[in-house]
């Protein structure tokens, strides 16, 4: 693999490409970088709310009052910011797949460095840590299926105000059809399969992660990972998550998701059904009835249903709790093994972990900001930033 150029692929894959098999992880893609890495931006005496550097002056702190929800939430509904000042507990999951199809090589190692980041420099307890991966010989410690359920049901027990959780995935994350209408990512990718018997539509996706069993116990759902980790949690919980994976944009479903401005992103759905009609008419002038068709189903789910997504996420996947998520690509996107320090490491992995080396007071813009600074000039993934509340994003990070 040293040397190979990053291996792309869409998953699920396309009707050419042979039937659709949820237990095939597409590969995460792996450069191997000789060159330094990329310039980190430099510190300026700017506001601290600059969105691309850090500043001198260190953000405010989170708040220790409840929080409004907003965005069309009961009066009543309200979050609470975690100061992280109590017990933490982290769960480290790194999957290189030895000996099956798409191994990876920089997982463990980003399990390792993220161990001892969190270790000495956030004063994790090694012994509040759970680490699986699949180079180690206890039957429990090996990231099956079953192992890391168990550990997630662990890392949320009895949790309390303040309290701060650690979940670091590094590992193959892939996609299958939304079952429960939850996601709006795959509006602009519906398929129309015509048969003799039957009409088959995909309308949305949702992410999952790959443990080493996977061919034998199945994959893990988003959906899963949020009732486990996120529903159980108290105001004032923090939970921080690193999925370093495939198509791991909303891997926790959480239904606030920002960009590189701080701004609240929200699919324009209206744009997109206009832009779909607009297709279905170019198709029909050209004769392409099978386009208008396909086309013209988008434009009427679009139109007819586009919000709804959006509304029941944001109505069932929202918490009191204080979940912030940063993610490896967008949901449409493949991560990157790249090659640091001497060893394959994951590029979130790895940018995640130098940011906060460099940069120790970041607001959250800010540090989804760095972390995309060190990736732009050498991969095309975009890490996402996504909590489970809406968040002050010019707030001081906090683990």
């Amino acid at each position: 693999m040293n040397g190979q150029p990053p291996r792309q692929s869409t998953f699920p894959p396309s009707p050419a490409s042979g039937p659709y098999n949820p237990h095939t992880p597409p590969p995460r893609a792996y450069t191997d970088l000789h060159a330094p890495p990329p310039t980190p931006p430099r510190p300026s005496p700017v506001p601290y709310n600059h969105p691309h550097r850090p500043s001198f002056g260190a953000p405010p702190a989170p708040p220790q009052v409840p929080q409004a929800f907003g965005h069309g939430a009961p009066d009543s509904y309200r979050f609470q910011y975690s100061n992280c000042s109590g017990r933490r507990k982290a769960l480290l999951v790194g999957i290189n797949y030895f000996g099956q199809a798409n191994q990876l090589r920089g997982c463990i190692n980003d399990v390792t460095q993220m161990s001892t980041f969190l270790n000495q420099v956030y004063g994790y307890r090694r012994e509040d840590m759970v680490i699986l991966t699949d180079d180690q010989q206890n039957p429990m410690s090996q990231p099956t299926k079953a192992n890391i359920i168990r550990a997630m049901h662990w890392l949320v027990k009895d949790a309390m105000p303040n309290d701060s959780l650690f979940i670091h995935f590094s590992g193959h994350g892939g996609r299958t059809p939304d079952l429960d209408g939850d996601e709006d990512d795959g509006w602009y990718r519906i398929k129309l399969y015509i048969t003799r018997n039957q009409t088959k539509i995909w309308i949305g996706f949702d992410d999952v992660i790959y443990p080493v069993d996977y061919k034998v116990a199945g994959h893990i759902v988003d959906d899963d990972m949020h009732d486990i980790m996120v529903k159980p949690l108290r105001p004032g919980v923090r939970l921080t998550a690193i999925f370093d994976s495939c198509h791991s944009g909303t891997a926790l479903d959480l239904p606030f998701i920002y960009s590189t401005q701080g701004v609240l992103k929200e699919p324009n759905l209206a744009k997109e059904a206009a832009q779909d009609l607009f297709s279905a008419f170019s198709s029909y002038e050209k004769g392409d009835l099978g386009s208008v068709a396909t086309t013209a189903i988008s434009f009427f789910k679009k139109a007819t249903i586009g919000g709804s997504a959006r509304e029941r996420s944001l109505m069932t996947k929202t918490s009191p709790a204080d979940v912030v998520m940063f993610s490896g690509s967008k949901d449409t996107q493949t991560s990157a093994d790249t090659f640091q320090g001497g060893q394959a490491r994951g590029a979130l992995s790895w940018a995640f972990i130098e940011s906060l080396k460099r940069y120790p007071k970041q607001s959250y813009l800010q540090l989804l900001n760095t972390i995309r600074a060190k990736l732009e000039k050498s991969y095309s993934q975009k890490p996402q930033l996504s909590c489970s509340h809406p968040l002050d994003v010019n707030l001081l990070f906090v683990l």
